[in-house]
């Protein structure tokens, strides 16, 4: 499949689209003529949806719930003058739009938060299901080694095409430029509302003015104040760290001491801090934690991917004595013996113990020199090490200290942790328990995911979840 362009794109017509002012030239999914009527009302007229939110989420339930109900009039209302914003800038401009799943046996495992119920609710529209549904829907899709799924053009505009392109065909309306200062209000004109904002905070409150249980959804609790960034980077001030910029070690183990917070995966060192999969990972299992310590707290790294430090101790000592002449700072690997496979260890970069040749396992020169540096051992030749030299460098590696003092920058941040609770609401149909015909998706759910296109099929379940449960009442 080509890529898409400008010349190929299927821009909304201008009857299907409002807005507050008329632009002759510009993106099809961006600020739209305004003179159009609203959806019909009085007597006899179609039964309506107004979907809050104009982004992934959103325009998924949309789509699907007219399709489940063709004759249903619905509306979707976007704050910004730019819909599905976060899908088109997502994975690099690609759009990793879901996972196989394949290497997950928990969902606990890539979700934090809302795993228990998008097990149920993956019954119901599942990753298996998420895949036909855009391949039928015209977008070829491809799945990379690490079992994330992009669009066969490596392109986000397939994804926003393709929704674009649906809600035209099914005349859905789309209002930009319009903040629902609360939700609730549009139960007066419409038969169903459905709630798709996202879980950006700003000061404790949610950017619509969604209303806190203690005003709309009842356990006199503010929701809002338990929302906090995830899938952030770590600022840690250590020049000394930081001017090793661009660094990636494959397979480190990073873990917040005195806590059960701990990811692994790749770590890229930046000019700020730290970054990559294995922080983005950590950054979302600790969120809450973090935000509690106003994201002030210590971190251990373990360079070499090897959880069992008398492993990496006893590889350490049998390399030494080998090299026993050399200096340390010229200690070279690959190593120069092959150990059984029982007792290879996972050691010194980040590929090692997944059935790869000894060859593969290399710590970057760099960071071998930064960490004999901060262990007080640079200079030394191997046989002046001794047992305390031997601990020394082994603790360096396996539990380096570092202070976390800060995060990212916010706008950096695609997921929040937080949201609606999910005891809240309706386990099969995301309805309000509180406001009838008032309903979630979303990342406006307590739920969410670690990298790697499990959000966005967090979103793509919850939005059909909820395009079932109107068409379920409608039937009733």
């Amino acid at each position: 499949m080509k890529h898409l362009n400008e010349q190929n794109r299927d821009p909304f017509p201008t009857s299907s689209v409002e807005g507050e002012e008329h632009h002759s030239a510009r993106s099809p999914y961006t600020n739209t003529p305004h003179n159009l009527p609203s959806p019909s009302t009085g007597e006899g007229a179609r039964k309506k949806v107004g979907i809050v939110g104009g982004g992934a989420a959103g325009f998924f339930l949309a789509i699907n719930v007219k399709e489940l109900v063709p004759e249903l009039d619905v509306t979707i209302f976007e704050r910004q003058r730019k819909v599905l914003a976060k899908v088109e800038i997502s994975g690099g401009g690609r759009c990793n739009c879901t996972n196989t799943f394949a290497d997950v046996t928990d969902l606990k495992q890539v979700y934090p938060r809302g795993a228990n119920l998008l097990k149920r609710l993956f019954k119901q529209f599942s990753p298996a299901d998420a895949f036909q549904w855009f391949e039928t829907h015209g977008v070829p899709l491809t799945i990379q080694e690490d079992q994330c799924v992009f669009p066969e053009a490596q392109d986000s505009h397939a994804i926003i095409d393709c929704f674009l392109r649906e809600a035209r065909r099914h005349n859905i309306h789309i209002q930009l430029g319009t903040k629902i200062e609360e939700p609730t209000t549009l139960l007066q004109d419409f038969d169903f509302v459905a709630v798709t904002t996202g879980g950006m905070p700003t000061n404790g409150t949610h950017p619509t003015g969604l209303p806190s249980p203690s005003t709309g959804e009842g356990s006199g609790e503010n929701v809002w104040e338990r929302v906090c960034p995830s899938l952030f980077t770590f600022t840690i001030p250590d020049p000394t760290l930081t001017a090793l910029q661009g660094l990636v070690v494959n397979d480190a183990i990073v873990h917040i001491p005195a806590t059960s917070f701990r990811s692994q995966g790749p770590l890229l060192i930046t000019h700020w801090g730290m970054s990559g999969p294995a922080i983005l990972k950590l950054s979302s299992y600790a969120a809450r934690h973090l935000a509690e310590q106003h994201y002030q707290s210590p971190l251990l790294v373990n360079w070499t991917g090897n959880s069992n430090m008398e492993e990496v101790r006893q590889h350490l000592l049998y390399t030494i004595k080998q090299n026993a002449h050399k200096l340390i700072d010229n200690l070279r690997l690959p190593l120069t013996h092959t150990p059984t496979p029982r007792t290879v260890p996972l050691a010194l970069h980040g590929r090692g113990g997944r059935g790869e040749g000894l060859e593969s396992l290399l710590l970057p020169s760099r960071l071998w020199a930064y960490l004999l540096s901060k262990a007080g051992l640079q200079g030394k030749r191997c046989s002046e090490l001794g047992k305390k030299g031997i601990n020394r460098l082994t603790d360096q590696l396996c539990n380096d200290t570092y202070t976390i003092a800060g995060r990212s920058p916010y706008k950096d941040e695609f997921v929040t942790c937080g949201g609606i609770p999910l005891d809240s609401v309706d386990k099969t149909t995301l309805e309000s328990k509180t406001t009838p015909h008032l309903f979630y998706a979303g990342e406006v759910l307590d739920i969410d995911g670690v990298t790697g296109g499990f959000n966005f099929q967090a979103a793509w379940t919850t939005a059909y979840a909820v395009a079932r449960g109107i068409a379920a009442k409608l039937e009733a």
